[in-house]
């Protein structure tokens, strides 16, 4: 949801109330006033993911969603920069999208265990080792890995990505729970990689249970990067966008999202009618993008976000191969 230049703080507040106590907005509000004004100064724009917590997500961002929306979205900003609320894979594909602008990460340190899990090297061997089979990268990864990859996915289209190829097997990287979810749904054989999201991969088929059994009439949606037998377990499985959609068109009563913690607060400041069960593994990585994070981005215009030609157009062939269809 944008935040306008013309909001007042009090109206921003109005928003959030629900998830931020009043005794925590006047930490906020300095900052978030701030970075409405440097917005306007710097001609920008911040693109925000579901798992941002819901004083950016609400009170400072432009463009808000997965990382397949905002993958989208960065190709249409009337912006001379780009602020990534995210982690740095989303800055890398939104600079990828958009060569000639400014992107921003405000923490560098900003990381994926995803990413972090493979290499352009990794992905050299494993094409010696299954010669001809296309090469499926999620977007998760840095540009380099992208750079070796046919084409890119994410957790809201993987399924449409595979299937496209028309082949009975490929090569799926780097996220394995991912792979093994897809290749129950599309029968394709995939070859994955051993990684998986810190976050997702923490959820256990008990834990599940338990939730149901202290909340009768649970609803349980999944984030396809949990494990199959999580998966299993779950009412509905999908990307963040399709759970917040899901939420929007079935308005369950009582709802638990297993995915990182933040994607409930978000979601429950549209829906105040709904009761949302909270299980909290939070990701470190989004977390270290904060208020003042931002607002130090947007006055310093730091940190700048730069790829290596020999890798940007190769990657950019792969993620726009995605987006095309």
């Amino acid at each position: 949801m944008p935040a306008p230049g013309n909001v007042t703080m009090s109206s921003l507040y109005q928003r959030v109330q629900r998830v931020i106590p009043p005794m925590e907005w006047p930490a906020f509000a300095p900052d978030i006033d701030a970075i409405i004004r440097l917005k306007r100064e710097r001609r920008a724009v911040i693109l925000a993911h579901n798992y941002m917590t819901p004083e950016i997500f609400h009170c400072v961002a432009d463009i808000t969603g997965d990382s397949l929306l905002l993958a989208r979205e960065a190709q249409r900003v009337d912006a001379d920069v780009i602020v990534m609320a995210g982690v740095h894979f989303m800055a890398e594909t939104a600079k990828l999208l958009n060569p000639g602008k400014t992107v921003l990460i405000p923490d560098t340190a900003a990381g994926c265990s995803l990413a972090a899990s493979i290499t352009p090297a990794d992905i050299r061997l494993l094409r010696q080792r299954y010669p001809g089979l296309p090469v499926v990268t999620y977007v998760n990864t840095s540009a380099a890995v992208k750079a070796e990859s046919d084409i890119c996915c994410t957790s809201g289209n993987a399924r449409r990505v595979i299937e496209s190829l028309g082949v009975p097997e490929v090569i799926m990287l780097p996220d394995r729970y991912l792979a093994a979810n897809v290749a129950r749904e599309t029968g394709v054989k995939i070859i994955s990689w051993a990684g998986a999201c810190e976050v997702h991969e923490r959820f256990t088929p008990a834990e599940i249970r338990q939730l149901r059994a202290e909340n009768p009439g649970l609803v349980v949606l999944a984030h396809p990067e949990c494990p199959p037998e999580v998966v299993d377990e779950a009412d509905f499985a999908g990307s963040t966008a399709a759970m917040a959609d899901y939420v929007t068109d079935h308005q369950p009563g009582r709802v638990v999202l297993i995915t990182e913690c933040s994607m409930a607060d978000n979601i429950a400041v549209l829906h105040p009618n709904i009761d949302f069960v909270r299980p909290c593994n939070m990701c470190p990585h989004m977390k270290r993008i904060t208020l003042p994070g931002l607002r130090r981005s947007l006055e310093t215009l730091t940190h700048d976000v730069t790829i290596d030609p020999a890798i940007a157009a190769p990657a950019r062939r792969a993620v726009e191969r995605m987006l095309a269809l």
